[in-house]
């Protein structure tokens, strides 16, 4: 029997409240992440996605007494990234509540990072979160390839993209969640090129992340290999519900929960 798809709301958090921007930019408060993440659960959410959006590039740490009382609302499993440096890090956010922990920036930076975290949790609590941008030349023009990002989207690394995602499936990442910069706050669908190349690369499971505005947007990156779907203020703002995903993944002949 194939694996469910998953269907994952994400709570970007800044300052205690959800907030959402377009290409990581413009934030506007969407909410209270305990509420919001007490009705995901209840509208039958898989997963849910918390991420302290403003933890590393103001060099502090997650916000725990908030992963704390959000993990107190929900019965599902519940990934927390932001500001993750260290295997002490991820101890203490397992212990608030987390399931799952992602990292970015302190993993580019120290890549042993995921072996750490990996040995000593084991690979399932870690998903690499990856916030990818298109390569582009002074004049903005695409140049072909994707770049990985650090400190929220707001610092280029050079690295490529694909590249990094199999160097850390190598390491002991559990899965990628995949966000697209191009794609973030757009509402004009995935970027299913970008799924398709780190797919073809990588065998762990592939959150696909940034530019859902529809149902219809949902499917096309699953077809190219997604085993799970994210998206924030389609669901934040009331625009489409978790049921309505499932029902059009279903309806498309993926299996659903």
């Amino acid at each position: 029997m194939s694996v469910a798809i998953r269907v994952i709301p994400c709570l970007d958090v800044d300052a205690g409240r959800v907030v959402k921007g377009v290409n990581f930019l413009n934030l506007r408060d969407a909410g209270d992440p305990v509420e919001l993440a007490k009705r995901y659960d209840e509208q039958g959410a898989d997963e849910l996605t918390f991420l302290d959006v403003t933890a590393s590039s103001g060099n502090r740490e997650t916000t725990y007494d908030l992963v704390r009382r959000t993990a107190e609302q929900v019965f599902i499993p519940l990934t927390v990234g932001g500001g993750v440096r260290s295997v002490d890090d991820v101890d203490r956010l397992l212990r608030a509540g987390a399931d799952k922990v992602g990292v970015n920036t302190a993993a580019i930076a120290r890549p042993e990072l995921i072996a750490e975290i990996a040995d000593r949790f084991g690979s399932q609590v870690l998903v690499l979160s990856a916030d990818v941008r298109r390569r582009r030349d002074d004049s903005g023009a695409p140049t072909g390839g994707f770049e990985v990002t650090t400190h929220g989207g707001r610092q280029g690394t050079g690295i490529d993209a694909v590249e990094w995602c199999a160097r850390a499936a190598a390491l002991g990442a559990g899965e990628i969640l995949l966000n697209s910069m191009d794609a973030d706050g757009t509402k004009d669908g995935f970027d299913v090129p970008l799924v398709d190349a780190v797919r073809s690369e990588v065998t762990i499971p592939l959150i696909a992340s940034g530019g859902a505005g529809k149902v219809e947007d949902f499917t096309p990156p699953v077809a190219a290999g997604a085993d799970a779907v994210l998206a924030a203020s389609v669901f934040h703002y009331g625009e489409l519900t978790i049921g309505q995903v499932k029902d059009e993944l279903r309806a498309h002949g993926y299996p659903v929960r």
